[in-house]
């Protein structure tokens, strides 16, 4: 499917295919390319930043692999459960070539299932939490050019330079203009409309900048996750307003909206106490332990943590001391030396053995002699009498 997208107030026109290349008649589509790409990055940015957030990156790629995997199908299950229309086969109620991934389904689902796999790995979980808030805000702003591909996720009319109109927009807006009358939207599909998904683009990476400038300031493990929840609802309340496909609860009611007003309501009152509780006292984060049980013997005796405000570099330095000085005490346990000894302790067992043994073989030999002697003796005392 091509789109002949344009830009009248700019003065710009776009040729879009939305097959990026075939193999064997299979269509790999740019949709799919796009949001890989933003998980990637996403993922390339948590494992350079593990460290600063307490957190092994080894033990990280459980959690990632897991929490990806679970958020693409919440995101899908999201999206088919609120969609306006019935589905006529399993296999096309999976199909995301389309398009159809519910950005807050996709969050839920990675944000519970991480979660589970973090408890699973021994990964704390809130600093956790705040490292993958931080990297959503990457994934969306860069998944979001998937909608544009797809020429999905747009808003209502607008005179404003930047709407863009292409058939994928007519089309749409023609065949649901009973939908939007109902929720009382009117909608000229010959004009241009909002580009949404650049609104939520931008407000997701500049919401990335934000974050990622408050990691050395933040006072209270969560609250870079509060920071984005509180973020990224408040863009997506006002963004969602002026779209024109969005899952709706009610005739009236827009699934995403009601989902960000209530999460931000509640981030923000976890903010305000968070902050009145670490009124003061300086954010200190655990280095993280690749050997977790190798800690248990050492942690008191080495120091395991830097404050939130320590450079990336100090970060990396100290954590790698930390786990050389681990590995080293794990090797020379006093457990391990006691074992050492016992390993080799049957060789004076044996040696005094033998010699409690000898003395008991030479008794019995003088024995033997004594009565031999005395036979002798009986023997020539006959012979006289004779």
């Amino acid at each position: 499917m091509t789109y002949h997208v344009q830009f009248p107030g700019l003065g710009l026109e776009l040729t879009l295919n939305r097959v990026a290349f075939s193999i064997g008649g299979f269509n790999v589509y740019w949709y799919g390319i796009i949001i890989a790409a933003g998980m990637l990055l996403a993922m390339a940015y948590a494992f350079h930043k593990a460290v600063e957030f307490g957190i092994d990156s080894d033990r990280l790629v459980d959690v990632v692999f897991i929490g990806v995997i679970m958020g693409v199908i919440c995101a899908r299950a999201y999206y088919v459960i609120f969609a306006p229309f019935d589905y006529t086969s399993f296999w096309q109620m999976i199909d995301i070539r389309q398009g159809g991934l519910a950005i807050y389904g996709g969050v839920i689902g990675a944000f519970v299932f991480g979660g589970l796999a973090a408890k699973w790995r021994k990964i704390p979980i809130l600093p956790l939490f705040d490292l993958v808030g931080i990297c959503f805000l990457i994934g969306q702003g860069i998944g979001r050019w998937a909608n544009f591909i797809n020429q999905e996720a747009f808003g209502t009319n607008t005179t404003l330079p930047w709407g863009m109109y292409s058939e994928g927009t007519q089309s749409y807006l023609a065949s649901v203009q009973a939908t939007l009358a109902a929720e009382g939207v009117t909608v000229d599909p010959t004009q241009p409309v909002h580009p949404t998904f650049l609104y939520e683009s931008i407000w997701c990476l500049v919401g990335f900048v934000i974050l990622a400038l408050l990691i050395k300031h933040r006072r209270f493990n969560g609250q870079l996750f509060l920071s984005y929840v509180i973020w990224y609802g408040i863009g997506r309340f006002w963004i969602e307003g002026l779209r024109t496909d969005s899952l709706m609860v009610t005739g009236t009611l827009r699934t995403s909206q009601l989902v960000a007003l209530v999460s931000v309501v509640v981030a923000v009152v976890l903010m305000v106490m968070g902050l009145l509780r670490s009124r003061g006292k300086p954010l200190m984060v655990p280095l993280a332990v690749s050997n977790v049980k190798a800690s248990g013997s050492s942690i008191g005796v080495i120091p395991d943590s830097l404050p939130a405000s320590a450079s990336h570099a100090e970060f990396v330095k100290a954590t790698a001391e930390m786990n050389k000085k681990l590995a080293e005490s794990r090797q020379e346990k006093p457990e391990d030396k006691a074992e050492e000894t016992k390993t080799a302790s049957p060789e004076p067992e044996t040696t005094e053995t033998e010699s409690a043994a000898e003395p008991s073989a030479a008794g019995q030999t003088d024995e033997a002699t004594a009565d031999s002697q005395t036979k002798e003796q009986e023997a020539n005392d006959a012979g006289k009498a004779d």
